[in-house]
């Protein structure tokens, strides 16, 4: 190396230009985990850590969870990917299945729930060895199906009437409180119900020593969030979970190699960190705010929909057909909704 004296061009002012923008390059690089399989039925499968990966293209992102007890997903995608799905988890461990826990009651995220807790193992063991225990379970003893009681009675339906999904695609351990904790893997997991945002049966799920949460359809990185009035969702709802989900991701620093900080597994698209959120919670509070103006100044839905209040964005939300019409008559809805 040359030397840094005053005659050098080599100045220290230049160096540390070069130093700073190698650290940016490094914290870019350090953002992009590996592809752990290239060839995966189709879909991406992505490591997060080392004990935690993403599987993409299966319906709605899945997050999948390994060690010495076993696998933990994270929504299962749709119905019709099972096989990929689990060919997908044979590559990365042959340890059972043992908990899938539902992030919504969306197809795309609860589609596969059967096929993959029926090829997965419950963790209740029968020490007295009879064997009609497992047959009395009601999952014939596969993994167990987590979500709030929300999820449970979306996909169920009152006595008479035909449900939206079959019953082994059910939750078997529906829970009422806002959060359910339970350890797996030598590992905190925390499952946090998100009342009325993107609907009312969101949940995250926090894994506290992998440093990932799964955020389902709150986050969604391909489009503008699709905000269920009819099931119970509100941008009211939507910006508090985003709220809530930039408190749980931990950003990076001080120091730059101590990696992105927390990663967010969204319900569809690329890998996020807590700037990501905050971007897309930026963007969801801009046109609400933009829609309420035009709200107070009379000015009626489809007025509102050809003034493009969220025209900024539709370039990167925007790409799929109808989806920004979509988010503006939802915002219209939840603001002009009765008290």
């Amino acid at each position: 190396m040359r030397s840094t004296k005053p005659g050098n061009r080599r100045t220290k002012a230049g160096i540390a230009g070069w130093a700073a923008t190698a650290a940016v390059a490094w914290l870019v690089c350090a953002a992009v985990p590996a592809q752990a399989e290239p060839e995966s039925g189709g879909l991406d499968v992505i490591q997060v850590r080392p004990n935690f990966y993403m599987i993409a293209g299966a319906g709605g992102n899945i997050g999948v969870q390994i060690g010495v007890d076993g696998v933990v997903l994270v929504d299962a995608g749709s119905a019709g990917t099972s096989e990929q799905v689990l060919a997908a988890i044979k590559k990365l461990t042959p340890l059972p299945t043992r908990y899938i826990i539902d992030t919504g009651a969306d197809p795309d995220h609860v589609g596969g729930n059967g096929a993959l807790s029926k090829a997965g193992q419950t963790i209740f063991t029968n020490p007295l060895g009879n064997s009609s225990f497992v047959n009395a379970m009601t999952n014939g003893g596969g993994a167990s199906i987590m979500a709030p009681d929300s999820v449970l009675q979306r996909m169920s339906a009152p006595t008479g009437k035909k449900a939206e999904f079959p019953v082994e695609d059910w939750p078997n351990e529906a829970f009422y409180t806002e959060a359910k904790y339970f350890r797996m893997n030598d590992e905190g997991i925390e499952v946090l119900h998100q009342p009325a945002a993107h609907s009312n049966a969101d949940s995250f799920v926090l894994f506290r020593r992998s440093d990932v949460v799964a955020a389902g359809d709150v986050l969604d990185t391909t489009r503008f969030p699709k905000i269920d009035i009819e099931h119970g969702g509100s941008v009211q709802g939507e910006i508090d979970a985003l709220n809530r989900l930039i408190a749980l991701a931990i950003p990076t620093g001080p120091f730059i190699y101590e990696g992105v900080g927390t990663y967010v597994i969204p319900g569809h698209g690329r890998l996020c960190v807590q700037l990501d959120v905050v971007n897309y919670r930026d963007m969801v509070v801009i046109v609400r705010d933009n829609i309420a103006d035009m709200i107070k100044r009379g000015m009626t839905l489809s007025q509102i929909k050809e003034a493009s209040p969220a025209k900024p964005f539709e370039t990167e939300f925007g790409q799929e057909p109808g989806s920004t019409s979509q988010f503006i008559e939802s915002i219209y809805k939840s603001l002009t909704a009765k008290k």
